[in-house]
């Protein structure tokens, strides 16, 4: 497999970080509306613009722990490293693959490397 690698890779701003309350005596209940929201895409994506959100549907990838309607954050621009998992395509449908692949296995292309999986709690 060929792995090809483009574009201008950017650094990662600074992430969140919580604020430390100056407040003394009672807290207000509108205190938490203060500090700044939780980006995910922020705080998950280690390269924005290589990187893609996948919602999952059905139970194919369970021997992989994604289950249906997971979320899957691809990054294209990250080389696969060993067992990481990969979002490849082959006969014409994406799949979920551990590297190293299978030498035996047929040809396909390497669409990203999940860095994350979001579960639903419920």
């Amino acid at each position: 497999m060929e792995i090809e690698v483009s574009g201008k890779v950017k650094v990662a701003k600074d992430r969140h970080q919580a604020e430390v309350s100056k407040q003394t005596g009672f807290p207000s209940a509108a205190t938490h509306y203060m500090e700044a929201p939780i980006d995910l895409n922020e705080e998950l994506s280690i390269h924005k613009d290589a990187t893609f959100f996948v919602r999952v549907k059905g139970n194919a990838w369970k021997d992989f722990t994604i289950l249906d309607k997971d979320v899957l954050i691809i990054d294209r621009s990250l080389t696969p490293g060993f067992k990481d998992l990969a979002l490849v395509v082959q006969d014409g449908s994406f799949k979920v693959l551990r590297v190293p692949f299978d030498k035996d296995q047929e040809t396909c292309v390497l669409w990203g490397v999940i860095t994350y999986i979001i579960h639903d709690a419920r």
